[in-house]
């Protein structure tokens, strides 16, 4: 082996050395002087400390001891909660163009007439902790997502369950089981070309998961573990996520969600603002994407970059997910947060939409969304602004643990942006890996 080769062989194994312990265990750390976002009763505080001790957050003060706990000084830079990565399919999903990396969805039958409706699919249990796409949005200070159960033709309007997961490399969901649904215009082809066939449909889900339609019924759609899981979130042993655009599919809902009892939050939401006094009085969450503003679509001649500042206007919980391609892109919901205060929704709000309102609303706000003593220690610190994209995460840490700021795409562009080597070296050129003589 060359001696350069030998030399950079020499420096990646450094590398690796260094950040081993980092994602090992969980370590004490006191970041010091830092303006800590809480996103919760306390606000903001200014050139505070926060002590990590076993992977949780036991400390927020001035002039707080470090004792054994490694010290790093925030320098009086923003330190926040991990952000929401959206409803996404991380770790479900690896390339959108192969079929065989897309654990998302469930197509059983492609005619109207072989509608299968299986609430019981859960996409959680094809979960991958190893998946390229965790370290990709860990590193621009995404800490969970709420994996999604989509909608496919050969479907139903019922996608199945989905849960948070925290992208610390756990294999196990961090939060309750949620249930997805799709209603309007680009749910349509799942119920008879109709929107108001959903609402058949729905009721017709409702019968048999109640027994008022006998399970051997030659018109039943559901399974026995179908009605089981259906019955759990009619019940209210769970929350309901509906993606849903236009004014009118939303009031039906609300309508339907206060009949049945039983919670919902909305997905999509781009006329939301329309209801937006309905909603808060029902309490009903909305993940929107600030970015909606044009009608795409006939469900979204409503849409405006002012949706998410006059739901929070009347009260309503906003929090945001991407539409389009979340997974691969799952670091831009802080641009999207970033679009709402630019339209009107206070910083603060914006905040909470990224933590706290989403960590709520999927259960898991006992543990994570805030920056308060008790809570696991996932936590980001930023160069400056986390909603403006001129800033970026210095460090995550996810459960006390300092994450390797490191991904397939930091990689890549170290490697692409190498110098290149000169005609005299006989090196290979920088897109190709060094060789052994």
């Amino acid at each position: 082996m060359s001696r350069p080769v030998r030399k950079r062989a020499g420096l990646a194994a450094a590398l690796l050395a260094a950040l081993l312990p980092l994602s090992a265990a969980a370590q004490d750390v006191l970041i010091r002087n830092a303006t800590v976002h809480t996103a919760g009763e306390r606000g903001t505080l200014r050139g505070a400390d926060v002590m990590v001790q076993g992977g949780r957050i036991a400390a927020i003060g001035s002039g707080l001891q470090a004792g054994a706990a490694q010290v790093v000084d925030a320098q009086g830079q923003p330190l926040t909660p991990t952000f929401f990565g959206g409803l996404t399919g991380i770790g479900i999903e690896e390339v959108s163009g192969e079929a065989s990396t897309r654990d998302a969805s469930l197509a059983l039958g492609e005619n109207a007439k072989d509608i299968t409706v299986r609430p019981e699919f859960d996409v959680t249990l094809a979960y991958n902790p190893e998946s390229i796409l965790l370290p990709v949005a860990r590193v621009e200070g995404i800490g969970f997502t709420l994996l999604s159960a989509g909608t496919v033709s050969g479907g139903s309007i019922v996608g199945g369950q989905g849960a948070v997961v925290r992208l610390d490399g756990s294999p196990d969901p961090a939060g309750p089981k949620v249930l997805f649904l799709s209603l309007g215009a680009g749910a349509s082809n799942l119920s008879g070309a109709s929107r108001a066939g959903q609402w058949m449909l729905l009721q017709q889900l409702v019968d048999e998961a109640q027994g008022r339609i006998p399970a051997d019924s030659q018109f039943a759609l559901l399974t026995p573990a179908g009605r089981a899981t259906l019955n759990r979130f009619l019940d209210n042993r769970g929350l309901m996520v509906v993606e849903v655009d236009r004014a009118s599919d939303i009031r039906q809902l609300l309508r339907w969600a206060q009949k049945q009892r039983v919670r919902v939050a909305i997905s999509g939401g781009a006329e939301a603002w329309k209801l937006a006094g309905e909603l808060a009085s029902a309490q009903v969450p909305v993940f929107l994407d600030p970015l909606v503003n044009l009608p795409g679509n006939f469900d979204r001649l409503g849409a405006t970059l002012e949706n998410a500042a006059r739901l929070h206007a009347a009260g309503v919980q906003v929090g945001f997910s991407q539409s389009g391609d979340a997974s691969h892109n799952a670091r831009k919901v802080r641009q999207l947060a970033g679009n709402a205060v630019a339209n009107g929704l206070p910083w603060d709000a914006a905040l909470a939409g990224l933590t706290r309102v989403p960590a709520q609303a999927f259960g898991v706000g006992d543990r994570l969304g805030t920056i308060a003593v008790g809570q696991t220690a996932d936590l980001v610190l930023w160069s400056g602004d986390p909603l403006d994209v001129a800033h970026t995460a210095r460090q995550v840490w996810l459960g006390g643990r300092a994450m390797p700021m490191r991904s397939r795409q930091t990689e890549l562009r170290d490697r692409y942006l190498r110098p290149a080597p000169s005609a005299e070296s006989g090196a290979l050129p920088r897109a190709y890996p060094a060789r052994a003589d």
